[in-house]
């Protein structure tokens, strides 16, 4: 088939690489967000997705208003039959979905219908799920209500972060998509519905969610720092600091140790860096001070010689 790939940045990679080198479609074209600055270059860069389609010579159509008549046209241009979306970034309109003969086949992070929404991996891990997964769907107007097309499920590991889990469910998704689309070309597929029980959502996380609250269980502070590893990335307050933190792992009060702290108290022991949290403490592995790298924290708390009044917040 004739594809036009819609997506924007590192997560999409291995869909698009999948697809180029698939003997049984054709990239003809490339959908995705307007160049943007990024990290430490204030001159605006192409997305991960851009990059590669130009490295292989597809043309790439970055419009800042995908659903414009202008943008709709240029997508017709290319008279794709079939057009996969993974992390594109912006809503789709009807006279956009309209374009592909076989419609947009949108590759999502979840098994739907849990968790719709812009972070289902980071969802998965807060909430303590076990098992997660990657859906092809058809793309409707409604926000990921489209009927399925297939699924592949992943383990979600106890120490997982985000960022890992999100890397191993591209590299899935992407034989998905391939063989969803592979059975679309042949007519072998027709969706499912979605059921009606079981719908939940995973809303896009915003710095300020990532803040950590110390007042939870430990458990729970635990599985949310790693549902917001790498981005936005968990931060804290330290007196008057304001600190970004990595994984923290849950503490048993010892022999050795504090008896007890209370939510956000902070005890720097010889070999680790506790605070307290709503039940038991948690252990902190690294953390990153302004303008600092990330660094060992007890090593971090020592040099900074925190009074013993100075609480996480």
């Amino acid at each position: 088939m004739r594809i036009v790939f819609a997506g924007t940045p590192d997560t999409a990679l291995p869909s698009l690489q999948r697809l180029i080198d698939s003997p049984r479609h054709e990239v003809v074209g490339v959908l995705t967000r307007p160049d943007a600055s990024s990290g430490r270059r204030s001159s605006p860069q192409p997305s991960p997705v851009a990059r590669l389609a130009l490295d292989h010579d597809i043309p790439v159509l970055r419009p800042s208003q995908p659903n414009a008549p202008e943008s709709v046209a240029a997508l017709a241009d290319l008279a794709p039959e079939c057009c996969p979306v993974v992390a594109y970034g912006a809503l789709l309109r009807d006279a956009l979905l309209a374009v592909p003969t076989h419609g947009w086949v949108n590759l999502h992070f979840s098994l739907l219908p849990a968790w719709r929404g812009a972070a289902p991996v980071q969802a998965a891990i807060a909430a303590g799920d076990q098992v997660t997964g990657a859906t092809t769907f058809a793309i409707e107007p409604e926000l990921d209500s489209g009927p399925v097309y297939g699924v592949a499920t992943e383990t979600i590991r106890a120490d997982d972060t985000a960022g890992e889990l999100l890397a191993r469910l591209a590299v899935s998704g992407a034989e998905l998509l391939a063989a969803t689309l592979d059975g679309i070309a042949d007519g072998a597929l027709n969706p499912v519905p979605q059921p009606h029980d079981g719908v939940s959502y995973a809303p896009k996380i915003g710095v300020d969610d990532a803040r950590v609250r110390w007042d939870l269980p430990a458990a729970v502070v635990e599985r949310r720092i790693r549902a917001v590893t790498p981005n936005p990335g968990a931060w804290t307050v330290i007196g008057d600091l304001r600190v970004k933190i990595g994984p923290v792992t849950v503490a048993k009060i010892t022999d050795d140790g504090p008896k007890e702290l209370a939510p956000g108290q902070i005890h720097v022991g010889r070999r680790d860096l506790l605070v307290g949290t709503g039940s038991d403490p948690v252990r902190l592995g690294q953390i990153q001070p302004p303008g600092k790298k990330l660094m060992d924290a007890t090593d971090w708390a020592r040099g900074a010689r925190i009074d013993a009044e100075v609480r996480a917040s």
